[in-house]
């Protein structure tokens, strides 16, 4: 049978006879089965080489397998895992439950930084930054339930650690008083960071908070973008007051960072040391665009083994593009897509915004939100991406003066009606 299709670079692969797994990923599957009973108990593997037909038969994980099974389900002796919690040979975190609930997720200490460091090797923009020191703010929604917490509620600089400061004391930029940024601003001008990294939303908002105060930051040698999807607009705003080179780091708790790129350039490559990247088919009449199926690498602690994370990859020319979650992707009745990246592209080259959400709200009936300065041409738009969506669909603009957060915490841009 043909070998399925990976974002990895082949020459980590390596090369292999026709229907047999490359060493480096059996070796992992089996690495896998040893340090986790679960995949065991789901599919036995037998000792003989692994070949792509059987590679297959081994059920994908998904979200809501790990939230039913319960993070337990991942070791064979949890008592051993509760005692390292306690002297923090293991960490853990929760998701934000964006998809099928918070999820527990298990890491051996000092896990979330070594593939942090890999992703920044991966990135000719980053690496910059590895093997020496450097001063980092980050802006990002607090979801943090773990043992990895100290800098809650504690004042600055008691929030610096490791040349990081973390820059929020609590959710949803769009509700931090005057005050807030007041300090926030502050601090960023006290630490003068090389990098900056945060939610879009939250660092579109710093650069208003910032351009608003007259603030200039000029250390800054890098944006990252990531904890969520950035729109064109955030990158722009962002870019009028930070003027550094942005990235993209695509990731998430459970899995660790797997890919990354330049914001808005299409050319996002897989992070190979921390992750095999599985293209699966999503849909026969879109050969260009793919789910992917993560099998972790090196990792002791809650491995996973051809996991579903739920987002939509598409090849381009220099690399691939996020198109974002599978719910967050529109099919017009001819049956091809929008993504949120196309809602960028249709929206007047004109037009300004700190962030927009494009909602659905009947069958062929959208409401456009966005926070800006200054009230936009409504008909231009609704004219723009009326034709954006199909024949027949009907948009009605409105200038907010905030846009509220999911119950996770996420923001989104492009929001059809669930199916």
């Amino acid at each position: 049978m043909p070998a399925p299709t990976f974002a990895n670079d082949p020459a980590v692969l390596g090369s292999t006879a026709q229907d047999v797994v490359p060493g480096a990923l059996e070796r992992e599957v089996r690495r896998i089965y040893e340090r986790s009973p679960l995949y065991g108990r789901r599919f036995p593997l037998h000792p003989d080489p692994l070949q792509w037909s059987c590679y297959e038969e081994i059920p994908v994980l998904s979200k809501k397998d790990i939230v039913e099974n319960g993070h337990q389900a991942f070791f064979e002796d949890y008592r051993v895992i509760e005692r390292g919690l306690v002297d923090k040979s293991f960490e853990y975190e929760s998701t934000s439950g964006t998809t099928s609930g918070p999820m527990t997720v298990i890491m051996e200490e000092g896990w979330w930084n070594k593939q942090t460091e890999r992703a920044y090797l991966a990135s000719p923009i980053l690496r910059q930054f590895v093997g020496r020191p450097y001063r980092k703010c980050v802006l990002a929604p607090i979801g943090c339930s773990s043992n990895l917490c100290p800098y809650e509620d504690h004042p600055f600089p008691h929030r610096y650690f490791d040349g990081t400061v973390y820059l929020n004391l609590t959710s949803d930029p769009f509700v931090f008083p005057e005050t807030e940024w007041d300090r926030i601003v502050r601090e960023l001008q006290a630490t003068q960071p090389e990098v900056i990294e945060g939610e879009p939303v939250y660092l579109s908002l710093l650069a208003r908070a910032t351009q608003k105060r007259g603030v200039k930051v000029p250390s800054v040698r890098a944006v990252i973008l990531t904890y969520g999807k950035a729109s064109l607009q955030h990158s722009r705003r962002i870019a009028e007051v930070f003027p550094a080179p942005q990235v993209d780091l695509y990731g998430s708790t459970e899995a660790g960072y797997l890919f990354v790129g330049e914001a808005f350039k299409d050319n996002l490559q897989a992070i190979d040391a921390n992750a095999f990247i599985e293209l699966a088919p999503w849909r026969r009449e879109l050969p260009d665009v793919a789910q992917i199926y993560v099998t972790t690498r090196d990792r002791e602690a809650m491995p996973l083994l051809r996991y579903h994370t739920g987002d939509i990859v598409q090849r381009r020319v220099a690399g691939f593009r996020i198109l974002g979650r599978e719910g967050s992707i529109y099919f017009r009745p001819d049956g091809s897509l929008v993504a949120a990246s196309d809602v960028d592209e249709a929206l007047p080259e004109n037009f300004k915004c700190w962030h927009y959400a494009l909602i659905q709200t009947g069958e062929a009936r959208w409401d456009f939100h966005y926070v800006a300065d200054e009230t936009a041409s409504h008909r231009e738009i609704e004219t723009a991406l009326a034709q954006l969506l199909g024949a027949g669909v009907r948009v009605n603009a409105f200038r907010r003066k905030f846009i509220a957060p999911a119950a996770s915490g996420k923001f989104a841009l492009l929001k059809p009606l669930a199916k």
